[in-house]
């Protein structure tokens, strides 16, 4: 069980007790899956525990339409680059019974599936526990999928370590991960409305119009699907840039390419999980 690196030097006395409880709480658990989505928490989780325990620390990648593929391929760049074990399901979300109605507990059944296989598949290499990115901050908005963390007995070790996302962030650039500033993220499937259907036409018009955005300098963007019309976040410091008629153009121009009709931007800016408001 050869770990891959020393722990390093964080200067910050909260972080090396926590970076140290994770650890001790890996090393009890092990050998353990990881659901490495490839967003840093999860990242954070996976890094640690190939320091720890070496390859009995598996990050386990599911890929499916939800995921967008550029998403993906920087997941399994970073695990390669990192020298930390990596695994790679695929199936469907669209085949999970009700998901593709879009209920409001969508988020839920998603993360059910997915925790059920993992559970399969750790009994299929013999690991004690599947583990997943969950921090202390994961609480404020409304987020189902939490009920199956709980429901299938998910260790949420940075949540049991009181992990903060500026904390997540720091820890990570101290372990020369490149995504410790990668912008918080959510699958496909929550850029369309509760109750409109999801399919994978939709979903491929959201990854292509959130990737052409970020290509034009956007870091922080959504691109909300009602339809015929894409309703486009930015952060609100951003939202001046769309004065620009030949930005604009170009945008709108993309937008139709993909299947969009009307092109309009949240004047409110991003803020996340928007389409929950109208349930709150």
């Amino acid at each position: 069980m050869a770990t891959i690196s020393s722990k390093p030097s964080f200067g910050n006395p909260t972080l090396e007790q926590k970076f140290d409880a994770i650890t001790a709480r890996i090393r009890e658990l092990a050998p353990v899956l990881v659901a490495y989505s490839g967003g840093v928490d999860s990242t954070l989780v996976l890094k640690i525990g190939a320091m720890a325990i070496g390859d009995d620390c598996i990050g386990v990648t599911a890929q499916s339409e939800s995921l967008a593929d550029d998403e993906f391929e920087e997941a399994v760049r970073i695990a390669g680059d990192h020298g930390m074990r990596q695994e790679l399901i695929r199936y469907s979300e669209l085949a999970i019974e009700n998901y593709a109605n879009n209920p409001v507990n969508r988020c839920y059944l998603c993360k059910h599936e997915l925790y059920t296989r993992l559970g399969d598949l750790a009994k299929q290499f013999n690991v004690n526990a599947v583990l997943d990115g969950t921090n202390a901050d994961d609480h404020g908005d409304y987020r189902p999928g939490l009920e199956a963390v709980r429901e299938l007995n998910v260790v949420s070790v940075l949540r049991e370590a009181d992990m903060h996302k500026d904390e997540i962030r720091e820890m990570a650039r101290a372990l020369d991960l490149p995504n410790w500033n990668k912008p918080a993220g959510a699958c496909l499937s929550s850029r369309i409305p509760y109750g409109e259907k999801i399919d994978a036409v939709k979903l491929k018009q959201v990854a292509d119009g959130e990737k052409f955005l970020r290509g034009l300098g956007f870091d922080v963007v959504r691109v909300r699907h009602h339809d015929k019309i894409a309703r486009i976040e930015v952060t609100a410091d951003e939202i001046a840039r769309f004065s620009d008629p030949e930005l604009r153009d170009k945008i709108v121009d993309f937008m139709r390419s993909i299947g969009f009709q009307f092109v309009t931007i949240d004047l409110t800016g991003y803020r996340t999980g928007s389409l929950n408001e109208v349930i709150r």
